[in-house]
This record gives C-alpha cells, structure tokens and sequence, in this order.
C-alpha cells in the first residue's frame, strides 16, 4: 500500500476567507507593535535608573577629586612657607596652578580645532 500523502488545503483553511485572514494578520501585527513598545519602554525605565545612579556616583567621585586637589594645593602652600615665607608660597602655588591651567588649556584647544577640522572635512585622516 502506498502512503497517501496529506492534503495541502485543510477543511478549515478553505473554510477561512482571505479577509479573515488579513484581520488576523493585522490583529498580530498590532500585537507585535504593542509588546515592542512595551518592552522597549522597561528598558527605557532601567536605563534612567541606571544613569541616575551612575550620574550621582560620578558626582561624589568628581567632588572628592576636587577636595583632594584642594588639600594638594594647601599642603604645598604649608611646605613652601617656611623656605619662601607665607606669600610667596602662595603665589607659587598660583602661578603654578595657572601655569598648568594654561597648558591644559591649549591642549583642548588644539584638540577640540583637530576634531572640527575632521568634522568639517570628512575626508581628512588624524
């Protein structure tokens, strides 16, 4: 006996029309739609709880940065006093830190003219 093979067309795929089958077809689609926005909205939610954790983590880093550069620029005022006296060491420390000012300066100039000079000429190699 030979196996006979299935039938292509089911009884209850050539009782359905082709607009009930369209209906279904959008029915899914806007199914599809509502779970992607659903979950693209958690990830929005827990990417903004992660940035503001992250956000005030980097503050305190940056605000203890900032004390310790404070306290940096106060011991070396206090060991220069004695050798050149209390204005003098104060006056080194601001030329110094101005100096220093100065040079970071130019370098992010000379950086941030680099990177507009590609961004203007998309051609150009670093």
């Amino acid at each position: 006996m030979a196996e006979e093979a299935p039938p292509l067309v089911t009884d209850e795929a050539a009782e359905r029309s082709l607009v009930d089958d369209v209906r279904q077809l959008v029915e899914d689609g806007r199914t599809l739609v509502e779970a992607e926005l659903a979950y693209q909205k958690s990830r929005a939610v827990v990417a903004g709880q992660a940035a503001k954790s992250v956000a005030g983590w980097a503050a305190l880093a940056l605000a203890l940065a900032f004390f310790a550069l404070m306290a940096l620029v106060l011991g070396l005022i206090l060991i220069l006093t004695p050798l050149i006296g209390p204005i003098g060491a104060t006056l080194a420390v601001v030329m110094g830190l101005l100096f220093l000012a100065g040079v970071t300066g130019m370098m992010a100039l000379r950086r941030w003219q680099r990177a507009a000079a590609l961004l203007a000429d998309e051609g150009a190699q670093p």
